[in-house]
């Protein structure tokens, strides 16, 4: 395994807020917070990779937050066949629609 204990389900990095205005970090967080059905961090092990760190410009108007997602949100198991769960990428599906659209709200209101 890649690591040592079990990482949160969403694991959101701003590359310690140098990639992205903090109102839009936090607002993705709160949501996060907002469900008792997954866990979460922010600037954990991922921070934000290359992508982030290379094109998050946050003074010239370019925001970027990287999101890792657990595998177990959405496959049966994390070891293989690693079979898709309809039933959890559903449940899933509706928490990171709520991520979208409170991002983009919040920027529209805040940028």
């Amino acid at each position: 395994f890649l690591f040592d204990d079990r990482l949160p389900d969403l694991n959101v990095g701003d590359n310690n807020g140098t990639t992205c205005a903090p109102v839009l970090t936090r607002a993705v967080a709160d949501i996060c917070a907002s469900t008792s059905h997954y866990t979460h961090v922010v600037n954990g092990r991922f921070k934000g990779g290359w992508t982030t760190r290379q094109y998050g410009k946050p003074a010239e108007g370019v925001h970027a937050i990287q999101m890792e997602l657990a595998q177990r949100c959405y496959l049966t198991s994390e070891t293989p066949p690693f079979d898709y769960s309809i039933p959890r990428a559903d449940k899933f599906r509706s928490l990171l629609q709520s991520i979208l659209i409170t991002v983009s709200t919040t920027a529209q209101a805040s940028l």
